[in-house]
């Protein structure tokens, strides 16, 4: 166990020291957006489960343990302005305290119609972005795991192309009746190996720090969850953004206007066994995409999970804002029961 720490502090720690933005100011940031319908209408990010939903491992890899062997698992997001949101992953049947698994996220921006300076048209292109996960995880005792994800990166836009390579490192520790759990992940830490243009500088990746817990209530139907993420920059505030500070007219926020940014809380209620029903909160969401006089349902998103013969079906609804309401859809499977 002291050996885990050690790395992950050795590999975080360098990162940790060079990079402390977030919000547009770095590249590959589709690698934040959510594409599980379950974590989705947790809140967008939750870290800390004890069971063995496959999907679940994109956000921390010591999720993935042997009891996901065969399992197959299909996202697919109606994103924002058509924008087509996708990820797929497979974990083999290998026995052992080492586990692995594949998956495949990627974003499809559409296309688009290109033109001059001039504004002569000068034909369509698209855009697009991927990222392959490979994931490993290990079981240390009965109650700790670690594992971590190295993701390849292709990003391309019209003719301008970008590779980068970036791991998520995560840790969790569960308790004996598993009902509870504790993960710490390192996320997206890494760095661009070849920039857009030729001679361009290295841009940012979204790196982040995220502590999680949840718990299963002994006596009601209840898992809770809290996620606390950004932990390694306090102000998460539009005013903390490197502008002209004349052009900013809003008062500056209070101390837990500014912690309850960092957090985001979910809830799943379990009224029968194959029926799951799920909320969440996302207090920097409403920060930052509400409109002040009408907030709406900007922050909180919902969804229900059911489980009908072999298949898990999700369905993830959120309120990014007035104008825009995401969709989610997820099926899994685990193909040991198809072979008999």
């Amino acid at each position: 166990m002291k050996t885990l720490f050690l790395t992950f502090f050795l590999i975080g720690y360098p990162f940790c020291l060079l990079f402390s933005q977030i919000g547009g100011d770095g590249t590959y940031r589709f690698l934040d957006l959510t594409n599980s319908a379950r974590v989705a209408a947790l809140g967008g990010t939750q870290i800390a489960f004890t069971d063995n939903d496959l999907d679940l491992t994109f956000y921390n890899p010591s999720l993935l343990s042997d009891s996901m062997r065969n399992q197959l698992s299909i996202n697919y997001v109606s994103y924002i302005a058509g924008i087509g949101v996708g990820y797929a992953s497979f974990a083999p049947n290998l026995r052992g305290p080492n586990a692995f698994a594949v998956g495949i996220h990627y974003v499809n921006y559409g296309t688009f119609d290109g033109a001059n300076e001039t504004g002569q048209l000068t034909g369509s292109f698209g855009a697009a972005e991927y990222a392959l996960n490979l994931f490993y995880s290990r079981t240390f005792t009965s109650q700790l795991r670690g594992g971590i994800n190295l993701k390849p990166i292709l990003s391309s836009f019209e003719t301008y192309n970008s590779f980068g390579l970036a791991a998520d490192l995560g840790i969790t520790y569960s308790s004996k009746d598993g009902s509870s759990a504790t993960s710490f992940v390192v996320k997206n830490i890494g760095s661009q190996i070849t920039t857009y243009y030729q001679n361009g500088d290295r841009e940012n990746l979204p790196w982040d720090l995220q502590l999680g817990f949840s718990k299963k209530l002994a006596h009601a139907p209840l898992r809770l969850f809290i996620t606390g993420n950004h932990l390694n920059k306090w102000n998460l505030s539009y005013q903390n953004r490197p502008v002209d500070v004349t052009q900013i007219t809003e008062k500056s926020e209070g101390f837990t206007s500014l912690l309850m940014r960092h957090f985001i809380l979910g809830v799943e209620i379990l009224p029968e066994q194959h029926v799951t029903l799920r909320f969440g909160y996302n207090y920097q969401r409403q920060k930052e995409l509400s409109v002040s006089d009408r907030p709406g349902l900007i922050g909180f998103s919902a969804g229900v999970g059911v489980r009908i013969a072999k298949f898990s079906i999700n369905y993830g609804i959120a309120s990014y804002h007035l104008a825009a309401t995401v969709h989610y859809f997820s099926l899994a499977a685990n193909l040991s029961q198809f072979i008999r």
